[in-house]
C-alpha cells in the first residue's frame, strides 16, 4: 500500500503520494522526457488528471488530447487510458483517484514499453 509523502520510482519517471484516504488518493506524477506510461484501465477507480508543468499527449478511450499546464481530463472507470511526454523536458500532473479500491494491483496493462504485466 502506498504511503503519504513517499516517492516511488518507475521506468517512465516517478510519483509521490500527496494524500490517501479510504476512497481517494492524490499523486503528483512526473514523466521523464520521451517516456510514456502503459496503456491501461482500472475496474474500481476513476481518475482526474490536472497538468501543472509541461505538455502531455493523453489517450482516453479512442480519443487523443494534448494537454498543457492548467488543462485537465477525466478518465472513467473501465476506460483505456495513457499519458505520454513526447517533449524534451519532464512534465508533471496531479492525479486524483476516486473509487472503492485504490491499490496498484487494479491496473490492467494492455500495452507496456517496459515489459510489465
Amino acid at each position: 500500500m502506498n504511503k503519504v509523502g513517499e516517492t516511488y520510482s518507475r521506468p517512465w519517471g516517478n510519483y509521490k503520494v500527496l494524500a490517501i484516504e479510504d476512497n481517494y488518493q492524490v499523486k503528483s506524477i512526473t514523466v521523464n522526457s520521451k517516456q510514456r506510461l502503459s496503456l491501461q484501465k482500472h475496474f474500481k477507480r476513476k481518475e482526474h488528471w490536472f497538468v501543472v508543468h509541461g505538455t502531455f499527449k493523453v489517450q482516453v478511450g479512442e480519443d487523443i488530447h494534448e494537454l498543457s499546464s492548467g488543462q485537465a481530463v477525466d478518465i472513467p472507470i473501465d476506460t483505456i487510458h495513457r499519458m505520454a511526454n513526447e517533449t524534451e523536458t519532464s512534465a508533471m500532473l496531479i492525479e486524483i483517484q476516486i473509487g472503492s479500491y485504490l491499490g496498484e494491483d487494479d491496473i490492467v496493462r494492455l500495452e507496456d514499453d517496459y515489459g510489465r504485466n
